[in-house]
């Protein structure tokens, strides 16, 4: 049985709607139901209401569409079952003692759902209450007519924001049942899901193979139309929408290019939000590309399964009036608040900031000549290309094994940079110029702490050539990694090769220093210190989140760095 986090699984639903209405201001229980009313009630005297409803399981609906501008009310079943008469019949007499003019059931066609709320109606009848029923089906899945009709599926939440706009204007139960029955047959909508879900305390419904996904499926996880091979997204929404508007399907949506629809793109309870903004971006695609008009889309959990990894897309055919009832205002709080516009992948960009010309520096006759440069980083790409498979193999032990990879691909960058122009020869020049090189190409977090390195040293060697300059350089260096990388000495990670060669580099700064044996000491220094990480605990990087028991090897940055400062000084 799949793992859920629910206190018991006899008081899930419970539970939920009583989360949502803790958290909620503008949300009742009603006594003894499971029923969640508007705070407002008296708001409604003289006014239609509207009481929707149908399992536990769709969460944020239906109790997410309780507020001013849509529902009045809900009535909630346990999970994937219908509501009680008893209940929809609490809720009727509730809205009706408020003083409603009139109430209009919005009610999903399954047939547990029309037989209790029709049997509450009937009963409501009795008492003298103006009550009426509209049977949501926007089921697009298939394409022969059965006797049980369409299933009512996400489509049911535009039915209750056009409802729900039309009674806060203050219009009467025979226009708002006749404006909503109209929109309801312009609708549909299609599920396509990559797993099955699960009631809490029960096994999934169904199995899907790890290569399959089915098309149509219901919010219960009921049956499709058909299993297919997981396709990449844009084929799935193409194979979605070619469905749906497929004239030989019964239950197809006429669409005809110039045509204007608001498209609901919703998760069906466990895609993750990355891959709904990919299916949304590929929806309003494929819908311009057939020349229809988006006038709005609406991205997000609507009406969901459960944990069902899987999306639906609902189509309803719009005209301004429709548009508008979409827009008015709503407190419900699952409506989404976005601005209103119609959804297009055409958008124009913000042009990108024009970049200051770098102002050309006066320091060409300074440092070593560029031969000079060119043969030391030649051996540094040389290093780092030969050691790809050890760092990467020291990496293994505690990151994600790609540290070789992306010095490798320093190296290759820094190399195409050297063919394609002969680097400064400048020291200020050559760094800064490194820094951008690594920015850009190396990836990962060491790219931009070696970046950050270059372009801090670089601002010390402005101007100067002198032996301390270099100290100064290797000193802002270290600082700048420390200050954004939060690392310090004694924490596994490169610091620890470049700190050890900095306090070498130090004597640079005395009188009569001899620099060759200033730098051997740093090499050696440095070597020292990426074998010493062995016997570290990682405080920082990746590294730091796994026990130090495992960690029996150097740390591969540091090893990167010792490897990279003996090519340079050696």
């Amino acid at each position: 049985v799949p793992k859920k986090l629910v206190t018991t699984v006899s008081s899930c639903a419970d539970d939920a709607l009583a989360g949502l209405v803790a958290c909620n201001p503008g949300l009742r229980f009603l006594q003894g139901h499971r029923v969640v009313l508007r705070d407002d009630l008296q708001a409604i005297r003289g006014r239609v209401a509207l009481l929707s409803g149908g399992g536990s399981g769709h969460e944020p609906a239906h109790a997410g569409y309780v507020g001013k501008g849509m529902l009045t009310g809900v009535v909630a079943g346990a999970v994937f079952a219908s509501p009680s008469v008893g209940s929809i019949l609490a809720a009727i007499r509730a809205v009706a003692q408020a003083g409603a003019a009139g109430i209009l059931l919005i009610v999903k066609n399954y047939t547990g759902d029309r037989l209790n709320f029709g049997m509450a109606l009937e009963r409501a009848r009795a008492e003298g209450a103006d009550v009426r029923m509209v049977v949501v089906g926007d089921d697009c899945a298939f394409a022969t007519p059965s006797k049980a009709g369409r299933r009512g599926i996400c489509g049911t939440v535009l039915i209750h924001k056009v409802a729900g706009a039309l009674a806060e204007a203050g219009a009467s139960l025979d226009e708002i049942e006749k404006k909503v029955t109209a929109a309801a047959k312009v609708m549909g909508t299609l599920g396509l899901s990559l797993s099955p879900c699960s009631i809490p305390g029960s096994k999934p419904s169904f199995q899907l193979a790890e290569d399959e996904m089915e098309l149509g499926l219901g919010i219960h996880g009921e049956a499709g139309v058909r299993r297919m091979k997981v396709l990449p997204a844009d084929k799935a929404v193409e194979t979605m929408l070619k469905h749906m508007m497929d004239p030989s399907n019964a239950s197809h949506l006429s669409l005809t290019p110039g045509s204007s629809v608001v498209l609901v793109v919703n998760n069906l309870g466990g895609l993750s939000c990355l891959e709904l903004g990919i299916v949304a971006g590929t929806a309003v695609r494929c819908l311009e590309n057939r020349g229809i008009c988006i006038a709005r889309a609406l991205v997000g959990s609507f009406m969901t399964a459960l944990e069902m990894a899987g999306v639906s897309l609902t189509l309803m055919l719009v005209d301004e009036e429709l548009v508008k009832l979409i827009d008015a205002k709503t407190t419900a709080m699952a409506w989404p608040n976005i601005l209103t516009g119609p959804a297009t992948t055409r958008r124009e960009e913000v042009p990108a900031p024009i970049e200051a010309p770098r102002k050309p520096q006066d320091e060409t006759g300074i440092g070593p000549g560029t031969a000079r440069v060119q043969r030391v980083l030649e051996r540094v790409c040389s290093t780092l290309l030969d050691m790809r498979d050890k760092l990467n193999e020291l990496d293994r032990g505690a990151g994600d094994g790609d540290c070789g990879h992306t010095h490798a691909q320093a190296a290759q960058a820094i190399r195409e940079w050297m063919h394609s122009r002969p680097p400064p020869a400048a020291p200020a020049q050559l760094l800064s110029a490194l820094a951008d090189v690594l920015l850009e190409q190396m990836g990962g977090s060491s790219g931009v702490l070696y970046g950050l390195f270059l372009t801090a040293a670089a601002r010390s060697l402005r101007g100067r050539s002198d032996s301390p300059a270099w100290a100064d350089a290797m000193d802002a260096g270290i600082e700048a990694m420390q200050r954004y990388g939060g690392a310090a000495p004694g924490d596994r990670t490169m610091l620890d090769s470049l700190f050890a060669a900095a306090q070498a580099l130090r004597s640079l700064r005395s009188p009569g220093a001899n620099p060759l044996q200033v730098l051997a000491a740093a090499v050696q220094n440095a070597k020292a210190a990426a074998e010493a990480t062995r016997h570290m605990e990682a405080g920082a990087g990746r590294a730091s989140y796994i026990r130090s028991s495992r960690l029996e090897q150097p740390d591969p940055g540091a090893v990167a760095v010792a490897a990279v400062l003996g090519a340079v000084l050696e």
